[in-house]
């Protein structure tokens, strides 16, 4: 990298003395594409925490507001599943709500690829759009919230200890597609942490068993999210820290009505193609929120 830069630096002094247009231009591709070498290998060096490497488990959850919310959390579920495809990461469905009339309440899959929870973790959060409503016939604006938590999931080198005395576990027929069978079997997992009062549910599996080992890893991910944040909570009072992920306290805006823009409120960086962003070009977003030091 250092001898590309050596090399842009001749060129473009070459380029100036001997006033030639042409490698005036190829210098300055050169140092574009430099540049984001630069920022690529800036954004790695940041992705140096203890779960960055791994896979993430995403939730994402529907505010209050009925259908204009359940309505949002669907445009992020699918903006969130093209920026996966744009990486070439797999997505595994654990757990999906459809809205009561359109939309999702609530929907939770794993993430699987390199450093998969280091990029997403930048997006936990409260996620607001401000649009003219589909579903008010007076074409009124509306402000719609969702919630976005990530977490990195377990491998099995770590070990999280949940005992079994501490659950309720309930089954249930599984609702919405997945077929004949599914509906007409109780295959469909509850499971309830006592002391946490954590609730993971999985019913995407026609296995009951399948269902619980996957409800026992987001579990299991969760538990081990709260130690992590007992750890952090240590650090508070000598360290500055990120805002606690709260409702109400949104880390971006996209606001379609009455301009175009995608803001991230912690970077103060803005965006007006708000079209692009919501088909998954998030990394602008991402890399920048890693350098900022604010993921």
């Amino acid at each position: 990298m250092h001898s590309a830069a050596e090399e842009c630096e001749i060129l473009f002094e070459l380029a100036i003395e001997e006033s030639d247009e042409k490698s005036v231009k190829e210098a300055y591709k050169l140092s574009e594409k430099l540049e984001k070498q630069i920022k690529s290998f800036s954004v790695e060096l940041m992705l140096d925490g203890e779960d960055d490497k791994k896979n993430a488990i995403m939730s994402i959850n529907a505010g209050a507001g009925g259908t204009e919310a359940q309505d949002w959390a669907e445009m992020l579920f699918r903006m969130y599943s093209r920026w996966i495809e744009h990486k070439g990461f797999k997505v595994h469905m654990i757990d999906y709500q459809a809205g009561d009339e359109a939309g999702i309440k609530g929907v939770t899959f794993s993430v699987d690829g390199d450093y998969a929870y280091g990029y997403l973790k930048t997006e936990s959060g409260v996620h607001r759009l401000v649009r003219i409503s589909p579903f008010n016939a007076n074409g009124k604006r509306h402000t719609s919230f969702a919630s976005v938590f990530i977490y990195p999931e377990l491998d099995d080198e770590i070990e999280v200890e949940i005992d079994e005395n501490d659950l309720r576990i309930d089954t249930f027929r599984a609702s919405g597609a997945g077929g004949q069978h599914v509906n007409k079997t109780s295959s469909a997992i509850r499971i309830t942490h006592i002391p946490t009062n954590i609730v993971v549910q999985c019913q995407q599996e026609k296995s009951q068993l399948r269902n619980k080992e996957l409800a026992m890893k987001v579990l299991g991910a969760r538990l081990y999210q709260i130690e992590k944040d007992k750890q952090k909570k240590k650090l508070q009072a000598m360290h500055d820290t990120k805002d606690e992920i709260a409702w109400g306290s949104q880390i971006r805006s996209y606001v379609m009505h009455p301009y175009q823009m995608v803001k991230d409120h912690r970077i103060n960086m803005e965006i007006g193609n708000v079209e692009s962003v919501l088909d998954g070009h998030l990394d602008p977003f991402i890399e920048n929120v890693l350098l900022s030091g604010h993921a």
